[in-house]
């Protein structure tokens, strides 16, 4: 339905978009999650044909959105993370109004609003002046002007943000019910929020696309990377050589002298192993005490902040097909 090859955009000196390459499927809902600043946005005005590229090419199901941006974008419904809202309208008036904008036949112009309200659930503000509503209803207005014309693909960008624990689980089922009838791309930097309701997982950090796959196999993922948390009568020095007898199997990630012979410690398993015993023995080995040890897995939001820490590696895109998930 969508295809990106190579997409970059660069502002200057920096690179906001990095040869980007994914392709959206027909008929399912994709989550595109990233920290602030990692390029969903620009991304998704670039595919929305809102903005231009650097390099590279968006095709949305056959159409070049640089070539034949009419035909693209007839097929697209966009929500940008403020809606484009005229606030001195009623919602009925405004959604009548882009109906006509999206070139909507004249005699369906009622129908297709009706229809959009009653699935957005506004119906029941269509006279009111939009700057009168909650955020939570702008929202659903903005997404009844997404979903006006019936395109064969919804984009939103950051659909819930700002709203309240209700108002947020309500727009997560309506984007569950698009998904019924239309692909759907939506972006976030809450993990949560897109396992949710996405049946695909994209992760970008720094410009570049670094995950790629379903959340279950990114959920694999998680169960395979484990963390260790010690406290141990040793100082940082022989904390760090006695853990070192342990080699490739674990990897110190964090440490913290609490006093001069005692050491807290956050260590990565990079092994299926259960090692707990082998470090009992290294310490007791060395003559020192280890006050406590708890072992940890890490949970989706660790495997995101691996991701897209600032100094991750550069990689190909990641999935748990990799790394010994379900492919």
């Amino acid at each position: 339905m969508i295809e990106v090859k190579n997409l970059t955009k660069v502002y200057g000196n920096h690179i906001a978009v990095d040869h980007v390459s994914f392709t959206i499927d027909p008929g399912k809902i994709y989550g595109f999650l990233g920290p602030n600043g990692a390029g969903k946005t620009t991304t998704m005005n670039i595919i929305t044909g809102c903005l231009a590229a650097t390099e590279g090419t968006v095709t949305v199901d056959g159409h070049d959105i640089f070539e034949e941006p009419i035909q693209a974008k007839k097929i697209i419904g966009y929500l940008p993370e403020m809606p484009p809202l005229y606030m001195d309208m009623t919602v009925k008036d405004y959604l009548r109004f882009v109906a006509e904008a999206k070139g909507v036949a004249g005699k369906q112009i009622e129908a297709e609003v009706a229809r959009v309200m009653k699935k957005t659930a506004v119906t029941d503000m269509r006279l009111r002046l939009i700057k009168n509503l909650s955020k939570g209803y702008r929202q659903r207005v903005g997404l009844a002007q997404a979903i006006l014309g019936d395109p064969k693909v919804i984009i939103l960008d950051e659909p819930t943000v700002g709203l309240d624990p209700q108002q947020l689980i309500e727009i997560r089922d309506l984007i569950r019910e698009l998904g019924h009838d239309h692909t759907v791309m939506l972006s976030s930097h809450i993990m949560q929020e897109i396992s949710a309701v996405c049946d695909m997982i994209l992760i970008i950090s720094n410009g570049k696309l670094v995950a790629e796959d379903t959340p279950e196999n990114l959920e694999q993922l998680a169960q395979h990377e484990q963390t260790m948390k010690l406290t141990v009568h040793a100082g940082e020095a022989k904390t760090k050589k006695i853990v070192g007898t342990l080699g490739a199997a674990v990897e110190i990630r964090g440490m913290k002298a609490i006093s001069d012979n005692e050491t807290e410690l956050e260590i990565g398993i990079l092994t299926e192993e259960d090692v707990r015993e082998k470090l009992f023995y290294a310490f007791a080995e060395a003559k020192c005490a280890i006050v406590s040890m708890v072992r940890e897995k890490q949970s989706l939001e660790d495997v995101f902040l691996s991701l897209t820490r600032v100094d991750a590696p550069e990689a190909k895109p990641a999935s748990a097909a990799d790394k010994g998930g379900v492919a």
